[in-house]
């Protein structure tokens, strides 16, 4: 079992094994059903042949019993002819010259029935008083001891009905030529003179049948040279045959009738195929014995082309399973020693590549994730170098606002012990402010509490500018709970103070609302300022366009007058998403508005909680 076991180490662990293994299944189907229409084939020509072929023979079996039962009926026209059986009537044992005459008299009227009957080699009459025998071929003869003749007592056995004489050995008269009656090329057909008497003679008529034209009339039959055929009567006798002198290898009653049989040949290593065919009227048979390869000569080369096709395939399938294995496996083997070599942590490993389709892609993306990889292996690196400074600086931020509380507390109670009002509220605004941006840590707040929070730097600038502008704020219900992110409003609520309103004397207004339209939460920051010249208004709306499609620049990059719009619009296209907006309106000499848009549904504390990002809005 060693074998098996290594054959299904092979078959898991190469793919051009299975490559082959599933082109030879493809192929088993189309090999089961070549030779299955081989079998079958041969079969249905085995049957339709040998179904002409009985049919062939029983024509044949047929025109011999005609021929047999026309020299039936003619020796039953010469044993009752009265003219004939008075001529024949001399009972002396010694010839007088008259029963010589007449004797010569029956010779020229059996002659003249040979001349008219072309199977009939010989016609002959026994007269058993004077055993003479007259024949159309030695004329009249003289027989001894007749009465101890095998065929003489088989003529009186029969009483008058006709039997066929086979000669049983072979005889030759004083002249070198063959006995009319012991003549094996002949079969005689015998029967009793004026039969219909009571008292019959023993006179006997005997018609000499040639076998070999009886032969000749079934030549049809044994057109190929080494077919044999067997003629038999109803005694099974073997009357005639073209294999006379061949031994026979079979015996006739092993051959039904109307059926095939297949048989190993005697003289040789093949095959024949054996047919018999019996005449119901008469009990005669043929027996067709040909060779198989005969049989299926025409169709031989048809079979041998099935075969060469089956083994043709069978060798195209481990051709293509090589060509298969060589042009895609192979580049696969390639990649797996590849990954291979990655698993290792080889970070340098380069494929060659020389193919176009689709595997020389495939190698190319490796190549490419192999080098995309040593980089983001780098980057990753350098990131983490730089998430740890940042760590140190975080802890060193986390001392930096009790001192700055410490310091601006300080401040606001020598403001107030120096009764400096406008400092000491200044101070505590920006107390307030810082310790809402840094408290807790969170990045949102409601609307509510972003208007609060904004609150303290708008009271600081308020003082600064000496109360030259107000504020408004509006939120409306839908909206107040909503959260936003911290410091999302100082940016643009600073540039309308510093670039709308600071240049006012008096009478300038800030507003500030919010509200939920649509499905979005509107924020609106506007002022009645100076506005926004028109070339400058374009580059900032061009500026945030570039933003909003992802196109970030480092810092160093940015137009530092655009840099709180910018900052704005990228973080908002972050927590927001692609939809969120941020529109800059102005008309130069009437004031700006600034219209932040944002889904709602990104705009609950549940659901960046449930995000795992609890400070997101």
């Amino acid at each position: 079992m060693k074998w098996l076991k290594r054959l299904q180490n092979h078959y898991s662990q190469s793919i051009q094994v299975k490559l082959t293994c599933y082109f030879l299944l493809i192929l088993l189907p189309l090999v089961a059903f070549s030779i299955y229409a081989n079998v079958k084939s041969r079969q249905i020509l085995e049957q339709e042949l040998g179904e002409r072929t009985i049919s062939a023979m029983s024509s044949g079996l047929e025109f011999v019993d005609l021929t047999l039962g026309s020299i039936k009926n003619l020796s039953t026209l010469i044993s009752t002819d009265s003219n004939l059986l008075s001529l024949l009537s001399h009972e002396e044992e010694t010839l007088s010259p008259g029963a010589i005459m007449d004797f010569s008299r029956v010779i020229e009227r059996i002659t003249d029935i040979t001349a008219v009957n072309d199977y009939l080699s010989n016609v002959m009459i026994y007269h058993h008083a004077s055993s003479s025998l007259m024949t159309t071929k030695l004329g009249l003869i003289h027989l001894d001891s007749s009465d101890s003749e095998r065929w003489h007592a088989d003529a009186l056995k029969a009483n008058g009905a006709s039997i066929y004489y086979l000669p049983d050995r072979y005889k030759e008269t004083m002249a070198g030529r063959a006995d009319s009656i012991y003549n094996r090329n002949d079969l005689i057909m015998m029967r009793l003179l004026d039969f219909y008497r009571v008292d019959k003679s023993e006179n006997v008529l005997m018609l000499s049948i040639s076998k070999s034209k009886l032969l000749r009339s079934l030549s049809s039959l044994v057109e190929k040279n080494q077919s044999k055929l067997y003629l038999y009567d109803d005694q099974d006798r073997m009357i005639v045959s073209n294999a006379a002198d061949e031994p026979q290898s079979f015996e006739l009653h092993e051959v039904q009738v109307d059926q095939i049989i297949v048989q190993d040949s005697l003289e040789s290593n093949e095959k024949n195929m054996i047919l018999r065919v019996t005449s119901p009227r008469s009990g005669w048979s043929i027996l067709l014995v040909q060779p198989e390869k005969e049989v299926y000569m025409k169709s031989k080369p048809l079979e041998i082309f099935t075969y060469g096709i089956i083994v043709l395939s069978v060798v195209l399938a481990f051709w293509i399973a090589w060509l298969v294995y060589s042009g895609i496996s192979s580049p696969i083997s390639g990649l797996v020693s590849g990954m291979r070599q990655l698993r290792k942590g080889n970070l340098n490993i380069q494929l060659e590549n020389k193919r176009q389709d689709e595997l020389g892609f495939l190698t190319d993306s490796f190549n490419q994730t192999v080098t995309q990889q040593r980089h983001l292996i780098k980057d990753i690196y350098e990131q983490q170098l730089r998430m740890t400074k940042t760590e140190l600086k975080l802890l060193q931020a986390q001392i930096n606002p009790h001192f700055l509380y410490n310091t601006l507390d300080s401040i606001y109670w020598t403001a107030k012990n120096y009764d400096a009002e406008e400092i000491s509220t200044m101070v505590l605004n920006l107390s307030s402010f810082f310790r809402l941006s840094l408290s807790k840590g969170q990045e949102t707040f409601t609307v509510e509490e972003t208007f609060k929070h904004l609150h303290y730097y708008v009271r600081i600038q308020q003082i600064r500018f000496s109360e030259q502008f107000t504020i408004t704020y509006h939120a409306s219900e839908n909206s107040r709970h909503l959260h936003i992110l911290k410091l999302l409003l100082q940016p643009l609520v600073e540039n309308a103070i510093l670039h709308g309103l600071e240049k006012r004397k008096k009478g300038g207004t800030l507003n500030i609302s919010t509200n939920v339209i649509h499905d979005r939460l509107v924020i609106q920051v506007s002022d009645n300022g100076r506005g926004i010249p028109k070339e400058r208004l374009d580059q900032i709306q061009e500026a945030l366009a570039l933003i909003k499609k992802g196109n970030i620049t480092s810092p160093s990059e940015r137009n530092s007058s655009f840099f709180a719009l910018l900052n704005v619009q990228a973080r908002i296209g972050i927590y927001y998403g692609e939809t969120a907006d941020l529109i800059i309106e102005s008309i130069e000499g009437e004031g700006t508005t600034a219209t932040m848009k944002f889904p709602v549904n990104r705009c609950s504390k549940d659901r960046r909680e449930s995000e795992h990002e609890p400070n997101d809005c």
